[in-house]
Order: structure tokens, then sequence, then C-alpha cells
């Protein structure tokens, strides 16, 4: 990290002269025809002809040899409109797909944000696009290259440079200096091109992805299942990454990164700015060419208004890369965007640990938790009120539990006797009764997420319909859970099977499923649509639980069609009825399932297909703006820019209709441990670091009555509001996030049981149904209330106890970078042992002692310790 930034500062400091080392270039007048940047990774060379000055030739090193763009260019790109731009949308909507697509035909923001995505300046039809090569051409006197071009609206400026430090790239500042007053939008220039049957994978982080052109706009635009074959500017609330980028078939990358500062601050002082829209982006030019280009300002919107005389002054860079797209990607996350200042930051007023332990007191308050048992059948059913929309609910009476696991996990672990006895035995039965036992169509499916306590039935989120997924969520999954802490609930395993087993009858030959089937007629649903989320997971659990070989065959089939038709293309569908399940947490639900799957099965093409679909996940996750210490005023407490950012964090969808259009991202990090365990397979700390970005410090969003996170961006620190079976997958992948770092930090030498994944929000996994291994002796996860307090809220703990309970562990984890000194306050709970070992990361002994009432623990950064107790 250190390293990085002093790269970084050197590239801002360094006097323009240094280029002169990395640069052979030479003086000359206008009466020449050639000039050239050369620079030990890029080379470019302009030719001047008779429209002006243009890129002959674009050269990337490849390990020693010299590989040609494609299509160079060099060609430039103002738009201009002497009147504000019209926001009419254009109409996307032909006959075929206008009865099965219509996005307007759903609830919450998916009208308003499709309409702002398809308006004339977002289709890149808006304005005069006025399409010039500079007639005039010199070096500046550090030897930089400067282009100029007068025109009647405006006088254009551009300096290009090879970057001193970062030698893949070439810096480009454009100034523009109007002549007329209106509206305007400088393009950054199209550098080179790409020929479509020369690509090989383009994305837009957070908006689309894939190795082609879409046809179907709507598929590409709306559900981000490959490149729009329109010139779409997006907008930077849901880019993920600033970094548009396309791989060609010549092994070189290209992207656009724009200088940090240019995009929309999410909360630039007092209030959520998240939807101001600053900075355009796009895989195409203006002339639908394929060309990672940005839009500076966006024409019509904020700081495109000038008047004769004013200027618009901006810079970016290209990187051109002979590597994979992912080299690239990081790169704008690390070296220009700058992601481990970020995590040095970092200052946690509440451990995780501790929110842990606040959020069990907080579900099992039946007020706050708000916690209901109906009778619905001749049985006794429990959940949580759910006070969103509903389809079909009055009055709020919808009811619904979420993480199950987590249910279990914490009820086994503290052995609290009002979950005990209060909450599991409710619970299991809303899961029986969830599902339709009758024989037919539907049997085995579970019947809808939600209970409606007026009208006495189990309805979707959204639409009367059944899907495959949801079987696989509320049956498999939720029983599943389940039966690994209670195997012998013989009534729960046949139901389990009658889950299989339908999940086996509507599978396909070749593998795949429906999305969803009409209630009433039984006839598929969703038909312009294609399953792709893992479905196939419910037969991974089938086959764990029930052991039968056909549930995994068919798992298998299931897999190797998803990998082949989502993985590969780079192509997800989302489980958010609301939003017309457009892409979502599914996408990294996927790589775990994919994980587990490779588990059992040990071929190589589930384990290289979950690490890709991990990586086209950490495009779910915003890396921008620069967290800073500025102050800013949240309900009028000051807070620290960094405090609120959302770097690091995950959105429910994305895109151009999801929900982080207007609500932000999520502080759900269902996300985190599997990262971690990603990082830990392929050494790639990129998933490590998003996984502890996401984590750690999210104080601001942490309700101080509760200690559970809001959900949405935009509530900040609200609690969970409408949401209060939100706490359960907050326990859940807090817990998956700790076990994992403890993992991946002893190199597997202190390991516990993985579950399986919770429904629907993502990838993190439920623990304590079976013991696990510290340092090669046997313990179960315990309940760390009332054994200790500490006095860091960055060193978090987890306790484990030997099967004999003769013996406790408890493992310290240090997140954050800089090493710490922490006292320990020994507890109730501990007054049955006498002494203590500590033991470092690999199970070398620091130290032997008595147990006192306080233990001092000295941690590096990252550092993980483990205090016996015997």
């Amino acid at each position: 990290m250190i390293i990085r930034k002093i790269k970084y500062t050197l590239s801002l400091l360094l006097p323009f002269a240094f280029t002169i080392m990395h640069c052979s270039t030479s003086r000359v007048n206008t009466s020449e025809s050639d000039i050239q940047l050369k620079g030990s990774n890029v080379v470019l060379s302009w030719q001047k002809g008779n429209q002006g000055w243009q890129i002959s030739q674009a050269r990337v090193s490849q390990k020693g040899n010299w590989v040609n763009l494609d299509a160079p260019s060099g060609e430039y790109t103002l738009l201009y409109s002497a009147a504000k731009p019209d926001t009419t949308p254009v109409n996307l909507f032909d006959p075929v797909h206008a009865s099965k697509k219509n996005y307007t035909d759903f609830k919450y923001d998916t009208k308003k944000t499709w309409i702002q995505g398809t308006t004339p300046v977002a289709m890149n039809v808006a304005g005069e696009a006025i399409h010039f090569f500079p007639s005039a051409a010199t070096f500046t006197s550090n030897n930089n290259l400067r282009f100029n071009q007068e025109m009647a609206v405006a006088s254009i400026n551009a300096e290009w440079k090879l970057d001193p430090i970062y030698k893949s790239d070439v810096v480009v500042e454009l100034t523009l200096i109007a002549k007329k007053d209106g509206y305007y939008s400088l393009a950054s220039p199209t550098l080179a091109t790409v020929p479509e049957k020369n690509l090989t994978w383009g994305i837009l982080p957070g908006y689309f992805q894939g190795k082609e052109l879409q046809k179907d706009f709507l598929l590409a635009y709306g559900y981000g299942q490959g490149i729009p074959d329109k010139p779409v500017v997006v907008r930077e609330r849901t880019a993920t990454t600033l970094s548009p980028l396309l791989s060609s078939s010549n092994g070189v990358t290209i992207a656009v990164i724009p200088n940090p500062g240019l995009s929309r601050d999410p909360w630039e002082k007092d209030k959520m700015t998240h939807s101001v829209w600053q900075l355009g982006l796009s895989l195409m030019n203006r002339k639908s060419e394929l060309s990672p280009t940005m839009y500076y300002p966006v024409l019509g919107q904020k700081g495109s208004f000038l008047k004769a005389g004013q200027q618009i002054k901006y810079g970016f860079r290209y990187t051109l890369q002979a590597s994979d797209w992912f080299d690239v990607y990081k790169h704008a996350i690390y070296d220009i965007y700058r992601l481990n200042d970020f995590l040095s930051l970092k200052e946690t007023k509440q451990s995780l640990t501790e929110r842990l332990n606040s959020m069990h007191s907080y579900l099992v308050d039946d007020k706050s938790s708000l916690w209901n048992v109906v009778e619905f059948e001749g049985m006794k059913i429990g959940a949580q009120s759910y006070l969103g929309n509903v389809a079909g609910a009055k009055n709020q009476d919808a009811i619904k539990n979420s993480d199950y696991g987590a249910m279990w996990m914490l009820a086994n672990s503290t052995k609290d006797p009002l979950l005990l006895k209060g909450r599991l035995p409710y619970a299991r039965n809303f899961k029986l009764k969830q599902q339709d036992d009758k024989p037919g169509f539907f049997q085995g499916a579970a019947i809808g997420q939600y209970y409606l306590m007026n009208s006495k039935r189990f309805v979707e989120e959204w639409g009367s319909h059944v899907e495959p997924i949801s079987l696989t969520y509320y049956t498999m999954l939720d029983m599943g859970n389940i039966l690994l802490f209670e195997p012998n609930d013989k009534e729960l395993v046949e139901r389990l099977r009658l889950g299989a087993d339908r999940l086996l009858a509507w599978q396909k030959p070749a593998g795949n499923w429906e999305v969803a089937y009409d209630h009433k007629t039984q006839e598929p649903t969703y038909t312009d649509l294609q399953d792709l989320r893992p479905t196939f997971y419910g037969l991974v659990v089938a086959y764990r639980i029930l052991g039968d070989k056909k549930y995994l065959d068919a798992a298998r089939l299931g897999a190797d069609w998803f990998i082949k038709n989502a993985v590969d293309k780079g192509h997800f569908l989302g489980v958010c009825g609301d939003t017309r399940l457009v892409n979502d947490f599914a996408t990294g639900q996927s790589a775990q399932a994919l994980l587990d799957l490779y588990d059992f099965t040990n071929e190589p093409r589930y384990r290289y297909a979950a690490i890709e679909a991990a990586r086209i996940y950490t495009a779910s996750i915003y890396t921008h703006p620069i967290p800073t210490t500025d102050t800013k005023l949240v309900n009028g407490i000051p807070r620290k820019e960094w405090q609120i950012s959302q770097v690091g964090l995950s959105f429910e969808h994305g895109g151009a209709i999801g929900s982080a259009a207007t609500n932000g991202p999520i502080l759900l990090a269902s996300h985190a441990g599997l990262f971690l365990r990603i990082s830990q397979l392929t050494r790639e700390p990129l998933y490590r670091d998003l996984a502890r970005a996401a984590a750690w410090g999210r104080d601001a969003f942490v309700n101080d009555e509760t200690s559970v996170a809001s959900y949405y961006y935009n509530a900040m620190n609200a609690g969970a509001g409408k949401f209060p079976h939100h706490a359960w997958w907050q326990i859940g992948w807090v817990t998956d996030y700790l076990i994992a770092e403890v993992t991946l930090r002893s190199n597997n030498l202190i390991t516990f049981p993985r579950g399986f994944v919770t429904p629907k929000v993502g990838a993190h996994q439920t623990y304590g149904f079976a013991p696990g291994k510290i340092f090669g002796e046997i313990a179960n996860l315990s309940s760390t209330e009332g054994l200790l307090s500490i006095d860091k809220p960055q060193v978090d703990y987890i306790v484990a106890k030997s099967t004999d309970t003769k013996k406790a562990f408890v493992i310290f984890l240090n997140n954050h970078i800089r090493p710490a000194q922490t006292k320990l306050s020994w507890g109730d709970k501990s007054k049955n042992f006498k002494n203590i070992t500590i033991k470092n990361y690999s199970g070398k002994t620091i130290s032997k002692q008595k147990l006192s009432s306080e233990t001092v623990l000295n941690l590096d950064g990252y550092g993980l310790q483990v205090v016996e107790l015997k």
C-alpha cells in the first residue's frame, strides 16, 4: 500500500520534464507530418492528413514484443446544444417486447430510473456532435504533446503525456473555451476502436459486461447481459469502478480512467447527492464504435452550461496493457482510486463481536424485532413483520423469516432458552407450511416468501408465480441448514426430499430451469428471460443431506449449463421480484455455490468458474470516490467522509434500473466471507481488501440502540426500519466474515465446517453445527457473551470450547492495518479456568501465565492470536 501511495504521489508531483526519461520525442514544426510519444510500454504515433492529426499507430509492449492496437483513431468529439437537452425518454419498446419487458409496470424505482436511463442524453443522441481531428500539434517545453482545434463554438486544447510511474498509462488533459453560450460536453478522444469481431471482453463496472454486443438492448441495459449495441452514456451513481474497458483478441486491454474528483460525491455536504450526474461513461463513442469513452461534463447537467469565454478543464488517463481485463481494473482501483488508503483511515467504534451480541438482544425482544406467532391450518407459525411492499399485503400484515442458518447457529452457541423454545419451533413450523406438500405440479415447492396474516396465505414478493430458485432457497437451503443442526428431524428430511424431487422434475434435459411458473395456469412466466441463477445449488444441498448420487449428477448438469450460459458469457439474473429480477447479489452467491460443488466433485471447472463469477461480482462493489477526512453533516451530526464512504459497499442491484440508482449501495456485506475464501484460493489481494473495506468501521450506518445496520446507504444509521429480519442476515454475514478471516490468517490451521449459503442476499454460510479444529484440537463454537470485555473495538474475537468444555479458545483478530495493544478484562464465564496460553497465528506459544483479571495482548496489523484457557 505504501509503495502504491508513493508511486501515485510521484506521478502527480514530479516535473513533466521527467517524462523525457520515458518519452523519446523530437520537436516538430507545423510542416512535419509525423510525431510520436514513445515509452517503454506504449508508443503512440500521429500523422497529419487532410482531416488533421490522426493516430496512425498505437503499440503496446507484450513480453518484449510490440502489439498493435486494432484500429487507432485519435478523433475528438464535442457535444453542443444551444438549449438545454430534452428529457423525454427515447421509445425503445417494440411490439415483441412491449408485453414482456415493460419495466414501467413494476413498482419502486424501475419506472423512474428507466425513464432517466433512456433520455436523449443517456442514449447519446442529444445535441450536435462535432467530430474532428486536431489541426495543430506541437511539443511543450517539457516534451508533452499539445493539440489545438479552433471551431465556431469553442476552442479546444489537449495535452498528452506518458505517465512516468505507471508506464502503461497515457495522461491527457483537455481544455475547452466556449465561444458561444450553450451546453457543452467534451468526450475523451477515441484513441482506438475495437472491431466487434475482435472483442473478447468488455465491462462497464456496475452496469453490464460480456464478450459480444447484445442485440436485445433491454437485456443488455436492463439486465447487464452483454454490451448494448447503442452508445449509451451511463451515470456514475451505479458505476462501481470508474473504468470502462475493452479487451481485444490481440491480447490488449484498453481503459479510460477519469481523474479522481470528476464524479459525483454521494454526500457532498449535508444530504445525499448520489443522483447528481457529473460524469458520463460508455463503452462506445458517439459513432457507436467500441471504444471506452468518458464525457465531462454531461450535456445539460451540472457544469455543462457555459457563457462565451468560460472554460471546462479536466483530465483522465488511458491504460493500455497487454493483459487480462482484471489487471487493468485493479490498476484503477488501487493505483488511481487508492483503495488501500481507505483501509488505513478506518477506525471502528464498536467491534463486530459486540455488534453480534447486541443484535442477539434485539432479536429476542418481541417488540423491537416485530416477532409474531399466528395460527395457520392448525399449527402455530412464527416470523417477523415485513413492513415493505408485498403483492396482496394489507395494513402491513406480511411476515417472513430470513436467515434460518443464523437462527439455529445463534441458538446453538448461546443456548438461549428464548431462542430455543420461543423462536426455533415456530420458525420451523413456518417452513413446513411454506412448502406445498399436496400432490401435483407444485408439490415440494415453496409457495411464497411471505405469509399474509389477514388473508392467511403465502405469497411471493411480486407476482402470482413460483420460481424454481425459490424452491432452492426456501425449501432446500433453509431446511438443509436446519438439518445440519437437527439431523434426526425425520419430517424435515422427507420434506427436503420432496423439494429435491420437484427440482429434479422441473429440470430440463440441458440442465436448466424455467424462471417461474404461473400459480394458476402452471405455464412458464418471464419467458423472455433465462434462469441465469444458481438454482442447481438446491441439489447440492440434497446430495449433502440425503446422500443420493442422482442429486449430485443433476447438480453437475445444472452447474455445467450455468457455467456455459451465465459465467462464461458474463450474463446473470437476479432474485428480487420487485425489480423484475435484474441482476443482483445472486451473482456472488453463484461463486459460493460453485465452490461448494467443487468441494464435492474436485472437478477443476467448478473451481475455475467460481473464481470467474467472483471476479465479475467485484464489479458490484463501489471503489470511488476516494474517501478523505473532510467533515460532512449527517442529520446534523458531523461525520468524517470516510465514515460514510460508499467504497467497499455492494449494491442490491445496480445498472440502469436497480435500487442502487436511487437508494445507493447496501450495508449488507454477505459477500465478505466469500471474498476472503476466493482470496485465499487465488492469492489475489483485491478480494481480501474489498471484504475488509465492507466490514470495518461502518459505525455511521449502525443504529446506536440496536446495533443493527441500515440496509440502504440513504438511510444512514436508521437501523433495520421496515426490515427487522435483516438482523439475522447481519449475524450471518458477520460470523461468516470473522471465521473466514480466522481461516485465512491461520492458513487453515483454524477451521470450522461451513453449512449452506443463506437464501437470496448472497454468499454467507452458517457454522456451529459441527466442531472445528484449532491447531489440531477439536472445539465447538460458543457464545462470546459474558466471557470477557476488551478495550480496543478494532479487535474482534471468536470463542470455542473443547468437547469436554475443560478448555476454551478465544481467537483474536486485529481488524486494522496498524498494530494494537489491547487489554482483556475477564468476565464471570472465565471463573472455571486457571491458566492461559497465548499462541500466534501458526500455533506457536508466545507465553504462558496464570489467569488474572486482566491480560494484555500485542497484535500485529491484520494480526491473529489465540488465548487458550485451561
